[in-house]
């Protein structure tokens, strides 16, 4: 038997088979080579089948020339002012789309709360009095005295205070909690003044002067569970306010979202014991000598409903500082909130506020700086009226809708 002399060839490998791709990726492929084609012929048009009576396999642009034709024409006889005011018109259109997102959003938040407990009170809307403001007078039991004089002032009485609320959506309250022996003789003497004046917002809330930053949180979550409103004010019963020029400053930002309206500050953190205004939780603000961020001034300051809304949901939670307008300001500047700082809600006494209003510029609100209110405000509320305040008829001049 012959012997093999040569080896047999080995098997040579076999090619791998290319993938076939994916009927997906395919068309990924053809749509991107079919605008880049477009981006490189410098013109977007489209085949469309054959029209009646016209040229079959026509191409016909997305714009027309007619129509750019039409365009150019527009834009040279466009008069400069009448485009300022359409873009006007589109950014208050923007604002006030911001607005309803906002307002769908708390509500979405407020049924998520229903659903799951809550953190803290429920903030129904349907059914409440509609209003644009809610005014709310911070007081206490020894303030009697101060709150006639407002009455004497600018707070208007019986009738007028609820033909005001009525026709203007304007409501003020004389804001107050209980005493700490409920029914007791503080409590009997504020039944009696409320049952002549019906002028009174009581809260579910045991009175103390350290107790304000817990006022304030209550005050807002039970205003907006009773009153259906664009802007809810806090203000001192020792300051004098032009009611008519606060709801026209307000006005100007119904339709902003998320507002937070004051005259906005930064004071020192105090870290000695025994000052007024000190903060046992200085440190929380860095080191000796820091400044608080800045927030509006406790006298009187103004919030949107979203933001009351968010207060009265989120109470539990919420801290509370020694000073109850640093406490306000730490609620809301983590959030997307836009301060206001409005320095016609801080003016001076007369002669400041004297000269501004000779001068046409009304102020919202007055009292002296070194007082944190009016000095000696019972006696010289008259006095500062006549010579600050706006007159009888402003208030009825606002247009509430």
């Amino acid at each position: 038997m012959m012997a093999l002399s040569e080896r047999q060839p080995q098997s040579e490998k076999k090619a791998p088979r290319a993938r076939p791709m994916s009927g997906k990726a395919v068309f990924v492929l053809c749509a991107t080579s079919f605008f880049v084609g477009l981006l490189l012929s410098g013109r977007m048009t489209v085949l469309t089948p054959p029209a009646s009576g016209g040229h079959g396999g026509s191409r016909i642009a997305l714009f027309s020339d007619d129509d750019c034709e039409h365009r150019r024409k527009l834009e040279e006889e466009s008069n400069p002012n009448d485009v300022m005011n359409e873009v006007s018109r589109t950014h208050q259109a923007i604002r006030s789309l911001d607005k309803s997102v906002s307002s769908l959003e708390m509500e979405l938040a407020v049924e998520r709360a229903k659903r799951n407990g809550g953190l803290g009170a429920a903030v129904p809307s349907k059914g409440l009095p509609k209003v644009f403001v809610v005014v709310g007078i911070n007081t206490a039991f020894s303030s009697k005295k101060r709150r006639d004089s407002l009455r004497d002032t600018w707070v208007p009485r019986g009738d007028k205070l609820r033909q005001l609320e009525k026709e203007k959506g304007v409501v003020v309250r004389f804001v107050i909690g209980h005493s700490a022996t409920p029914g007791g003789a503080l409590d009997r003497a504020i039944d009696v003044e409320e049952a002549e004046t019906r002028d009174f917002m009581r809260l579910d809330h045991v009175e103390g002067y350290h107790e304000l930053s817990s006022k304030t949180r209550i005050y807002f979550a039970a205003a907006v569970a009773t009153w259906d409103a664009a802007f809810y004010v806090k203000v001192d019963d020792d300051v004098h306010v032009n009611l008519g020029m606060l709801t026209n400053r307000l006005a100007r930002y119904r339709t902003t979202p998320r507002v937070y309206v004051g005259c906005m500050k930064s004071g020192p953190v105090l870290s000695q014991k025994g000052v007024k205004y000190h903060e046992p939780e200085s440190w929380k603000f860095g080191d000796e000598g820091n400044k608080y961020f800045r927030h509006a001034t406790g006298q009187i300051y103004a919030i949107s409903r979203d933001l009351a809304s968010y207060i009265s949901i989120n109470q539990p939670i919420l801290h509370r500082f020694a000073n109850e307008d640093v406490s306000l300001g730490a609620w809301l500047i983590g959030l997307e909130v836009e301060h206001v700082d409005d320095r016609s809600l801080c003016c001076a006494t007369p002669p400041d506020c004297e000269w501004k209003k000779q001068a046409g510029n009304v102020c919202a609100a007055s009292f002296d700086w070194s007082c944190s209110g009016i000095c000696k405000s019972v006696d010289r509320m008259r006095a500062i009226h006549s010579a600050c305040g706006e007159g009888d008829g402003a208030v009825s001049n606002f247009a509430a809708a």
